[in-house]
């Protein structure tokens, strides 16, 4: 178990906090604060134990240099409303001006640095740049498990020179969730993969067949294993250097005893501008059309597994949900998800955001805030943000 914000004594102290605030701008404002909302607990608790906080992110991927379309500006104004406090953004997250900010800070205060990634020196992991971040504050704590999976000067080296360095709550909700997951699941479990392709996931699926009792597979990747069955499946996307390695798992899965559970059924059309398709089986997709979402008879079979599942986790939408021709599968899904008794955890933009539009997000177990951290953590890798925090 690794160190968490509540094991720290605060008082008096300045916590350099490592969050995710990559939220999307339009015209100069946030459009979605789901991830300022996500950082909300752990600035409060922070601030109500006495302590001053120093809050750090990174904004899009700027080229190495400042750019005022990336400054942190709108996040500075979004979060003084969303903690009820004044948040002064800082000239930079660096220099002798910063720092002299960071020191002038009483504690109940907050002060957001300006975009990590206008250093190159940030995504370089750079030693030097990682003290001077370091010289800010007296205590490290990591908020931002979304970027977890990236060894970045604010996430990995800066713990070699400020300790300890602790989880926030939002980072110690994700781990003990997709711990939970992977080390003392209830069972069944069942895993969900979807999205367009098979080499995104692979590992993905190599590593989950020795956890999950049942894997279902929807979404673009689906006909590739089709093919690899033997499936005629017209223009849909195959990915031809993967149709050997779709087999070499399903023949795993056999071996395994876990139930592998394929489409039956597609709403197929000419392409994906196409403004409404039809539903065909798996053995009927015409040679000059493509599958773009699963079929009702594929959602009844998917939805029919979840039911027996005691653990549910999903990534991946079914279709292409971002046209509404192709979503109902995606949306349909995320209701059977929501209806079963399991404990359910979901994660990846696409994912979270069909479980939004389904209406469904408040019966999903836990709804994790990162993408590739996500899956790198399923996959069993190690996390460069989680391997630098102090153990408990």
């Amino acid at each position: 178990m690794k160190l968490s914000i509540e094991q720290l004594d605060l008082g008096g102290r300045r916590v350099f906090l490592r969050a995710d605030l990559n939220a999307p701008l339009e015209q100069g404002a946030v459009s979605d604060d789901t991830r300022l909302r996500g950082v909300v607990p752990t600035i409060t608790y922070a601030l109500d134990h006495g302590a001053s906080v120093v809050l750090a992110s990174h904004l899009g991927r700027p080229k190495g240099g400042p750019d005022p379309k990336y400054s942190l500006k709108p996040v500075a104004e979004r979060l003084a409303a969303l903690v009820a406090r004044p948040v002064p953004l800082a000239p930079d997250c660096v220099g002798p001006e910063t720092e002299a900010l960071a020191q002038a800070l009483a504690p109940g205060q907050v002060l957001l640095l300006e975009n990590l990634r206008f250093h190159p020196e940030e995504e370089a992991n750079d030693d030097g740049f990682a003290r001077q971040l370091a010289a800010l504050a007296d205590v490290y704590v990591n908020d931002a498990f979304a970027a977890a999976h990236r060894a970045h000067a604010s996430i990995a080296a800066i713990t070699r020179h400020l300790k300890p360095a602790a989880a926030g709550l939002l980072m110690k909700r994700e781990l003990e969730a997709l711990t939970r997951i992977l080390e003392s699941p209830q069972r069944p479990l069942a895993a969900v993969l979807g999205g367009a392709k098979v080499s995104d996931k692979i590992a993905l699926v190599e590593h989950l067949l020795s956890r999950v009792d049942a894997l279902v597979i929807g979404g673009g990747m689906a006909f590739t294993f089709l093919r690899a069955l033997g499936h005629a499946v017209g223009k849909s996307l195959v990915e031809p250097d993967r149709i050997e390695t779709a087999r070499g798992a399903l023949e795993t899965a056999r071996r395994r005893g876990v139930q592998a559970v394929l489409p039956v059924d597609a709403v197929v059309a000419d392409d994906l501008d196409s403004p409404s398709g039809r539903v065909v089986s798996i053995r009927e997709i015409p040679a000059t059309q493509m599958g773009l979402d699963i079929g009702p008879g594929t959602v009844d079979r998917f939805a029919a597994t979840l039911k027996t599942a005691k653990t549910i986790v999903w990534n991946g939408p079914m279709g292409v949900f971002e046209k509404p021709a192709f979503a109902s599968g995606t949306v349909a899904l995320a209701r059977a998800v929501a209806e079963s008794s399991a404990f359910s955890v979901i994660g990846g933009g696409d994912t979270v955001a069909a479980v939004n539009q389904a209406g469904v997000a408040d019966r999903i177990g836990y709804i994790s805030t990162a993408g590739g951290a996500f899956l790198e953590f399923l996959e069993g890798r190690a996390l460069p943000g989680v391997e630098a925090l102090t153990e408990a």
